[in-house]
Formats: structure tokens, sequence, C-alpha cells
């Protein structure tokens, strides 16, 4: 076999052995090619264990490669290899981080196809991804399964009941309820049930009521982490309350507790919605000092922020520096600094900023559509003001390839333009896809029409000549009359 000629394996190969040799692999192929030629060795009788089979599979859902984990765990049953509680949930974890919540359910229930009793650990796992993934119906039938299978509440799984519970406005009180009779059930609130709470009423805009429980906290004992300070300083930002939360950001690195990428993202969000960006660039260089690195919300935050402000060359340098750091700005993004071009009459910038979004293979989602919808047919109405005529056709003609809406006025302004060019080829083109794509041109646009071909030389002279000679033939009535006696008479003479 060709795996045999990759590896050189010991007379006697130990599970130990290879479980090292495919952790060491980044390459989930290479690692697949180390599992399947430990087997290929009959002659020293290699039967994979579940410390082996766990590590592959736990690789491959790593890797999104769902089917192959899926298809491993039915061979460990085949080979009657014990599986583990925990092969299960790396598993039914990995379907919850993309999303799969329903597959999660189904191989949580396949335990039972291996004769396998799940314990609580695995009840609150799938109980956590139902509500992590806002399944909150399923979620509630699931806890009330939980009941039914005789699985005891325990502190984790109240704290991930509040927790759904935080995720509604109608169901808010009922948390609280909850938590307050948490030592009546024998149960003492700890960091992370303060934690969930306050999170909750930050997110639906209680923030006096997070700010009393997180007093409340400390008294109790219970150390708030970074998570509950950045949950509490962007309920604050949120409410315009900026300068309170700088003041539990001070007091967290007082406490010597380091503020997160997220908690300095959630400053600066604050602080640029309140049109206070120079504060957000401070941040910046504070948090980077400290050795945190700005992410995607960070960059796109404070190029929002500077450009809401009409600080577009901070917003540029913002935009590089993003770039250096090897992240990829979205169609969002872009969007915002071609609105700030389109803002102060820079149509041209905008436009090169379009090519570059475009060449980089990035497009509108759903949610950035319209958008981009409105800010392309802004610049190309703009280039054609600003007398760019041949680049306003260059992006009228991507839009077309692209897909993206042309609108009415777009259309119009575009003849306008080019028949005041004398470029009647374009114009008469672009009329005719106007009406393709269901557009009825107006007046104004026919006459513009109508100017252009009255403004080309031979047309007009055609046009007064004709005039001319209507005007002769038909305005004085009484030279009608003596030119039709004189050619009667004519007649009569040559008879």
């Amino acid at each position: 076999m060709g795996s045999k000629t990759l590896f050189k394996w010991s007379k006697q190969i130990t599970p130990s052995q290879v479980e090292q040799l495919i952790r060491a692999e980044k390459d989930i192929n290479r690692a697949l090619i180390v599992f399947d030629s430990a087997t290929a060795e009959y002659t020293n009788g290699f039967r994979h264990d579940h410390t082996t089979f766990g590590v592959i599979i736990s690789k491959l859902v790593s890797a999104n490669q769902f089917r192959s984990a899926e298809a491993l765990l039915n061979r460990m049953k085949e080979d009657k290899c014990n599986v583990t509680e925990e092969i299960f949930l790396s598993i039914c974890r990995a379907y919850g981080r993309v999303h799969k919540p329903l597959d999660a359910i189904r191989v949580f229930h396949k335990m039972e196809d291996f004769q396998f009793k799940p314990t609580p650990k695995s009840y609150i796992t799938i109980f956590s991804i139902l509500v992590e993934e806002n399944q909150l119906k399923l979620a509630f039938r699931f806890y009330k399964y939980m009941k039914e299978m005789g699985i005891p509440p325990v502190l984790a799984s109240l704290n991930i009941l509040m927790k759904a519970l935080c995720k509604n406005s109608e169901t808010l009180d009922a948390a609280l309820r909850m938590f307050r009779e948490m030592p009546d059930r024998g149960f003492t609130p700890d960091s992370y049930s303060y934690g969930t709470l306050i999170n909750g009423l930050c997110r639906l805009g209680k923030v006096d009521e997070a700010k009393e429980l997180f007093k409340e906290m400390e008294t109790k004992g219970c150390s708030p982490t970074v998570v509950t300070y950045t949950n509490l300083i962007h309920g604050l930002c949120r409410s315009n309350n900026l300068d309170e939360a700088m003041e539990f950001f001070e007091e967290m690195t007082r406490k010597g507790i380091n503020p997160n990428v997220f908690t300095y993202s959630s400053l600066m969000d604050g602080f640029c919605k309140g049109g206070r960006s120079s504060h957000a660039m401070e941040l910046l260089h504070r948090m980077t000092s400290k050795g945190h690195l700005p992410n995607m919300v960070t960059y796109s935050t404070l190029i929002y922020g500077l450009c809401k402000e009409g600080n577009l060359h901070e917003a540029l340098e913002i935009l590089d520096r993003m770039k250096l750091q090897g992240l990829k700005p979205d169609a969002g993004l872009y969007g915002k600094i071609i609105t700030g071009f389109c803002d102060i009459g820079k149509f041209q910038e905008a436009a090169n900023f379009i090519d570059e979004m475009v060449l980089g293979g990035v497009s509108p989602n759903r949610i950035t559509w319209s958008l981009h919808v409105r800010i392309h047919n802004i610049v190309v109405q703009g280039l054609c003001t600003n007398s760019k005529l041949n680049r306003a056709f260059q992006l009228y003609l991507s839009m077309r390839t692209r897909g993206i809406t042309i609108d009415a006025r777009t259309f119009e302004t575009l003849v306008k333009y080019f028949c005041k060019k004398g470029d009647l080829h374009k114009a008469a083109r672009i009329i005719d896809e106007m009406v393709l794509d269901g557009c009825v041109p107006d007046e104004e646009t026919w006459c513009s029409v109508v100017y252009g071909f009255w403004n080309r030389r031979k047309v007009r002279e055609a046009s007064e000549l004709l005039q001319t000679e209507l005007m002769s033939e038909f305005t004085d009535p009484k030279t009608r009359i003596s030119n039709s006696e004189e050619e009667i008479d004519e007649q009569s003479a040559e008879r």
C-alpha cells in the first residue's frame, strides 16, 4: 500500500504512538494516512482503541468533515471498540459550532444505538447548544425531557436555563425570579449566574438594574470576570453613558482584570457612535500597546465612526492598517468608505474603491445589497455631473454585468449628459437598455434626446431648410392662389 512507504512503524505499534503522530499532523489528509497506515501493519496485529479513534474524529470535526467522523463512529461499533462520552460530545459540539443544533441532537440520541447511557454532562451540553443557537422552544422542551429522564438540576443547567430566559423581554422577569429562588433550592449563584443576568439586563436596555446586580455580586463575594465588565460596559455605551463606561473600564484595570478585544471594541463603538472618534483612536493605541490585535469588529467600528465624522483620511489609514494585518474588508466596510467620498463630492475616488472591491472578489450580501445599489447609482450620477462620462459608463456597464439595479434617475442622468456631449449612440443604447429593464423614459429624457439630435449640424440644417419650405408653401394664401392660376394658364397655352 502507498501509505506504507510514508511511515516506518516499529515492530510494536502502541496507541499512544499513533495518537501522538495524528496530533502532530496539521493536515487532515496526512492525519488520516497515519491512522489508516497503522492498521495496515497486519503482522503487528495493531488495532485502534478509543484514544486513536477519538483523536482522529476530533481532527475530522475540526475540519468540518462530519460524514467521515460519523463513519468512524460507526466503525468503532463494528470493531467493538469502546466509545467514550467525550467522542460523542466532540461531534455534538462541532455541530453546534457550525450552527447545526438538530444534528447535535441526532448524535446525542445515537448514543442509545451504542448501548451508551448519556450522563448529565451530555444533557447539559445539548441544552447549552440549543440555547446558544437561540432554539429556545426546542431548548425548553429538551429541559423538560431532562427532568423526565430523571436528570437532576445542577447549577450549570440552571445557569443555562436562566440564559435562555434572559434572551426575551417577556421571560426576563422569570429569569430574575429563578435567580432569587436559587438559594431556596439549595444553589448559590456564582459569577456566571450574575454575569448571565447582567448581560440579559444590559442587552434589553435595563442598565440601572444591571448596575445594582453588579454591586450585589461583589458584596456576595462573587468576583466579576472580564466578560461581566465587558457586558456592563457595552450596555452603558449603548445607552450613551460613555463616561460611566470609561469609569468601569478604569476600575477593572485597577483590579488587575485585563480588558480583552471585545472590551476595547465595545468602548470604541460607543465613542464612535457618540461622535467622539478621537477618543476611540486613543483606545486603539492603548489596546495595541497592551499587545491586543484589533479584530474585524474593532476596525469596522473605527472606520464607521471616522467616516461619520468626515475624517476620511484617518479612516483610510485604518483601512490600510487592517489590510496589512491580513484582514479583508467586507462589502459593508467598502460601502461606508464609498459613501464618505460621495458625501464630499469625490466620485472618482468612490469609483476607484468600487473597482477595488470588485477586483478583490468582495460582493454585497443580503444585508448590504440595498446599500450598494444606492451608492453605485449615486457614484454614476456624480461622475456624470463631474464630466467623467467615460468613467460613469464603465461603472454603468459593470453594474449591469453584476446584476446591480440601475434606477430611473441614473438612466436619465446618463442619457442627458451623453446627449449634451453629442454621443447619441451611447444615449440611444442606454435608452434601449432602460426600456428593456422596464423603465419608461420621461418627457425630460426624450427632450434631451431630441435636443441632442437637433444640435447635430446636418440635422439642424435639414430641419431649417424643411421649415423654410413649409413656411413658404403654407403661410401666404394669396401667393398659393396666384401660383395656381399661373400653372393653369401655362397648361392651357400648351394645349
